[in-house]
């Protein structure tokens, strides 16, 4: 299976990048292909809503910029995973940037599974992000959940949780 996950954490060292590597390398050591897109770390500008991708670009978007190895895959892979730290009750600015760049591809073609990490400072304030994740990824994509995974960023390294989402990505089929 061809995994993209799309981290939306700017810190390196923190528990949502650790969500993503325990979870990567377990579906990896399942044989499954996975690539990370670290959008935090790469050079993306928000939608124009020019609309030169459903006009005269044909659904290529008229930035050039990081976003093009993103729309590499996205009609590639079998799966979606995202991951977020929550900034105000919500996903990361730079995750919902990516995700609103993919306007220009509409709806990925073989993509039939998502799944949702999420990390916070506190318990209790994941509604938003996940109401965007139902909503409008899994839901309007029209995939079948796979989960979604919470954590505070002290449970985000925990044993439980690392071995929790290597055993998530070791297992999907």
């Amino acid at each position: 299976m061809r995994i993209v996950v799309l981290s939306g954490s700017p810190r390196k060292n923190g528990g949502t990048r650790a969500m993503v590597k325990a979870f990567a390398e377990g579906a990896q050591s399942a044989g499954h292909e996975v690539r990370v897109f670290d959008v935090a770390d790469m050079n993306i500008a928000g939608c124009r809503a020019c609309e030169y991708c459903h006009t005269k670009g044909n659904g290529a978007c008229a930035q050039k910029d990081d976003m093009g190895a993103v729309y590499d895959e996205w009609n590639k892979m079998d799966m979606l995973v995202m991951a977020s730290p929550i900034y105000y009750g919500s996903i990361s600015g730079q995750l919902a940037c990516a995700l609103h760049r993919t306007y220009a591809l509409g709806i990925p073609r073989r993509c039939s599974k998502t799944a949702l990490f999420l990390c916070s400072g506190a318990h209790g304030v994941y509604d938003a992000a996940e109401t965007i994740y139902h909503g409008y990824v899994q839901g309007y994509f029209g995939c079948k959940d796979m989960g979604v995974f919470e954590a505070t960023t002290g449970e985000a390294s925990s044993p439980s949780m690392q071995k929790a989402l290597y055993q998530f990505g070791a297992q999907l089929s």
